[in-house]
C-alpha cells in the first residue's frame, strides 16, 4: 500500500478524482437499478449490503491509515456522542413536526377557510435561510429560559439543543401538512360516495377510507421532512447543538477537508438510507388495499 513507508504517523488522503469516481459509480449503479426495474425494496437490500461490505473491510484495519479514517480514531468517542446528538436532534423534530403536522393537515383539510392562511405562514418560514432561523430562536428561547422557572428546568437555553429543535420542527412542518392535505384532496369522490353508501360516519370515512388512501403521500412528505432534517441538522453545531456539524465547521476553520469528511459521509449516507426505507414504505403502502 501507499502508506507502507510513512511510518506510524503516515496517511493518505484521498484526492478529488477517485471521490468523483466513486461518486459517478454509484449514481451510475443507481441508475441501472431503476432501469432494470428492481424493486425498491432490493435496491436497499443492495445499498446494505455494499455499506456492510465497506464496514467489514474497515473493520479489518485495511482502511486505517486513510486520513479520514484516522480522524474518526483519534476522536472515536466524540464522533459516537456528536452523532448520538445528531440523530436525536433529528429523531426528535421529525416526531415533534408529525404529531403537530398530521392533526393540523387534517384541521386544514375539513376547514378549507383556514388553509390559504396556514399554509402561506408555514411557506414563509421555509424561505427564511436556515442560518437565520437558527439564529432567530436564540431570543425567544434564551428569554423563556431567564424568566420561566420551568423552561430552564426542562434545559431550554437560548443556545444548544433547544433552538434547533424548534428550527428543525418548523422548517419540517409544511411538507407534513401539505402533504397531508394534498393526500387527502385527491381521495377519489367516487370512493368517498361508496363509503357513505355502506352506512359509515364521517369519522369511520376519515380514518378507514380517506387516511389509509392519503398514506403514501403523506409518507412522501415525511420522507422529504427527515432527509432535510437530516442534512440542516450539521447546521445546528454553529449554535451549540452539536451533532455531526461540529466536525463540519471545525474542519472548515482548520482547513482540515478529512475531518470535514469525517461530520458530511455519515450525513450523506444516513440521508441516503432513510429515503431508501420511505421510498419501500411508499411502495407497500401504495399497493396495501385499503
Amino acid at each position: 500500500m501507499i502508506a507502507a513507508d510513512l511510518g506510524q504517523y503516515g496517511r493518505v488522503s484521498i484526492g478529488p478524482a477517485l471521490w468523483i469516481w466513486l461518486s459517478v459509480a454509484g449514481l451510475w449503479t443507481a441508475d441501472s437499478l431503476t432501469r432494470s426495474g428492481a424493486s425498491e425494496l432490493f435496491r436497499l437490500c443492495i445499498g446494505l449490503g455494499l455499506i456492510g461490505v465497506v464496514a467489514a473491510l474497515a473493520a479489518t484495519g485495511l482502511f486505517d491509515n486513510i486520513s479520514v479514517v484516522a480522524e474518526y480514531h483519534a476522536r472515536a468517542r466524540t464522533f459516537l456522542r456528536e452523532i448520538n446528538t445528531h440523530l436525536f436532534l433529528t429523531f426528535g423534530a421529525f416526531a415533534a413536526a408529525l404529531l403537530i403536522g398530521i392533526p393540523l393537515g387534517l384541521f386544514l383539510h375539513m376547514r378549507a377557510r383556514w388553509r390559504g392562511v396556514t399554509l402561506g405562514a408555514l411557506t414563509a418560514v421555509q424561505t427564511v435561510p436556515s442560518i437565520a432561523l437558527f439564529g432567530l430562536m436564540i431570543l425567544p428561547l434564551g428569554w423563556m429560559a431567564n424568566n420561566l422557572p420551568l423552561a430552564a428546568a426542562l434545559g431550554i437555553k437560548g443556545i444548544g439543543f433547544a433552538p434547533a429543535f424548534m428550527a428543525l420542527t418548523l422548517y419540517a412542518l409544511l411538507p407534513i401538512v401539505a402533504n397531508t392535505v394534498s393526500g387527502l384532496q385527491a381521495v377519489s369522490p367516487s370512493v368517498q360516495d361508496a363509503a357513505r353508501a355502506m352506512g359509515m360516519t364521517d369519522r369511520q370515512r376519515l380514518w378507514q377510507v380517506d387516511v389509509p388512501l392519503a398514506l403514501p403521500v403523506i409518507l412522501t412528505g415525511a420522507r422529504i421532512v427527515l432527509v432535510q432534517s437530516i442534512g440542516l441538522a450539521t447546521v445546528g453545531a454553529l449554535i451549540g447543538a452539536g451533532g455531526l456539524g461540529t466536525f463540519v465547521f471545525q474542519g472548515l476553520a482548520q482547513g482540515a477537508m478529512d475531518l470535514v469528511l469525517l461530520g458530511a459521509l455519515p450525513t450523506v449516507i444516513l440521508a441516503a438510507i432513510i429515503a431508501k426505507i420511505f421510498d419501500v414504505l411508499i411502495v407497500f403502502t401504495a399497493k396495501v388495499p385499503s
